[in-house]
């Protein structure tokens, strides 16, 4: 039987995350209407409500759109060696690349100012941050599997590292409105590695 289920085109997807992000990051998640994106969008509010389903998923879908197009998508190939130390140090750096990026740090700096108004935002956050994880969490159980490493918990390893590279680069920038210069961006995902793997030598 053929599917005559509503048709959702790519093209406005996009240019509905697109509104999303700029109108979100302009007036804030409370402020920020699915009329006013629509309208941003040029589409129809039905349309957004179609592809998105409600202004709580659709932020979610507008910080990942964010974190990837500065190249947070999972599974993104970047240049590892085998050595963990270095590698870390790679994923550190790619992390702070996006965590640091101006819409990711905005919709971040959104997020503090509205959740105590709107808790919601904050799950919505931590389910966002899953495709950054993914790539370290794969990693340390790598390590662990061929004896690099020693690593019971890939899981909360990697959680550890990132928190470690996120949270010192957050503090030093204001939350992504100062610049880091690359060598300290640098440092602070080798230092984060270096904890790691001490912490974790077979």
């Amino acid at each position: 039987m053929a599917d005559h289920g509503p048709r959702r085109s790519p093209a406005k997807r996009r240019a509905i995350l697109g509104a999303a992000i700029q109108v979100f990051t302009d007036l804030g998640y409370a402020r920020a209407s699915v009329d006013a994106i629509a309208a941003a969008a040029g589409v129809g509010k039905q349309t957004v409500y179609g592809h998105f389903g409600d202004k709580e998923q659709l932020f979610l879908a507008a910080v990942q759109e964010a974190r990837s197009a500065m190249g947070g998508t999972p599974g993104q190939a970047v240049a590892l060696t085998g050595d963990p130390g270095a590698d870390l140090t790679v994923l550190g750096e790619r992390t702070l690349d996006i965590a640091l990026s101006a819409r990711v740090a905005a919709l971040h700096r959104l997020t503090i100012a509205e959740v105590g108004h709107h808790p919601e935002l904050q799950r919505t956050w931590r389910a966002s941050s899953s495709s950054l994880d993914s790539d370290v969490v794969d990693y340390l159980r790598a390590c662990d599997g061929d004896g690099r490493l020693r690593v019971p918990d890939p899981v909360r390893a990697a959680r550890q590292f990132l928190h470690l590279v996120i949270t010192d680069a957050r503090v030093e920038t204001a939350y992504g409105m100062l610049p880091l210069p690359p060598a300290r961006r640098h440092a602070i995902a080798a230092e984060a590695a270096d904890l790691i793997v001490r912490a974790h030598r077979p």
